[in-house]
């Protein structure tokens, strides 16, 4: 048996990432298409893009896309298919955290993390689902989950309620998707320094305490996500779906 290495190029493959601004979205972005994608990008204002699409040589797309509101799901994922002639693969990546001590969590910030991390999430795989189904080829979407989807977090009850919603969302899509030819899996990164959770790694007590709690000793960059997102994305996986990849130094398996 030969291998054909030819199946992990997302070459001919068409994808929308959303919260692609920074961070995680962003480099995960750049990777897809360094693999050989055409890319739409997404974020709350099309200008905080410029530094992502200066990134995707030429193979990208902007599109200003709020996922807390559903039509605004349904308006971006329609744009992504229009800009890039169809779509073969979803980044829901969009989030948002605040910490905030449970007892002193109110509706709104409730409200806001959960629009957006699991709400937005579902509208935007749904909406992608039915261009899929509509165009009869299939596809990939790639949830975005955390650690906080396996394991309880103080101050992040919101993050983590959202998080562990969404890999039971990644499952349930994956097995009511897969007559489709639609494939639904999440990756957990672990603990990576991010805008999002730069406030955690001001804490250098709590930083240097995490440190010794991963086996690999050394906090996640955001390249250790990228290969495993074009895996997951790409044909190599086509008998991959419903699962929850963590990409954590280990930690989960430590504990």
């Amino acid at each position: 048996m030969q291998v054909d290495l030819s199946r992990f190029s997302l070459a001919g493959k068409r994808a929308l990432v959303t919260g692609a601004s920074r961070g995680i979205g962003q480099a995960i972005a750049i990777g897809l298409a360094q693999a050989g994608a055409s890319v739409a990008v997404s974020a709350r204002k099309e200008a905080s893009l410029a530094e992502t699409l200066a990134g995707l040589s030429g193979k990208g797309v902007a599109i200003a896309m709020d996922v807390a509101a559903v039509d605004a799901c349904h308006a971006g994922v329609a744009a992504a298919v229009k800009a890039l002639g169809g779509l073969d693969i979803l980044i829901n990546n969009a989030g948002v955290e605040e910490v905030r001590p449970s007892l002193d969590v109110d509706e709104k910030l409730w409200d806001r993390i959960l629009d957006t991390n699991l709400k937005g999430a579902f509208f935007c795989a749904q909406a992608a689902a039915k261009a899929m189904q509509a165009e009869g080829r299939g596809g990939a979407i790639l949830n975005m989950c955390s650690l906080t989807s396996e394991v309880g977090v103080p101050t992040a009850v919101p993050y983590g309620s959202s998080k562990s919603g969404l890999l039971g969302m990644t499952r349930a899509l994956a097995a009511e998707w897969a007559p489709l030819g639609i494939r639904v899996n999440s990756l957990g990164p672990g603990y990576f320094r991010t805008a999002l959770t730069d406030v955690f790694y001001e804490n250098q007590d709590w930083a240097a305490a995490m440190l010794q709690k991963i086996p690999l000793k050394r906090f996640g960059q955001l390249d250790d996500l990228v290969g495993a997102a074009i895996f997951l994305s790409s044909d190599a996986a086509a008998y991959v779906t419903g699962i929850y990849m963590p990409v954590d130094g280990g930690y989960l398996a430590s504990i």
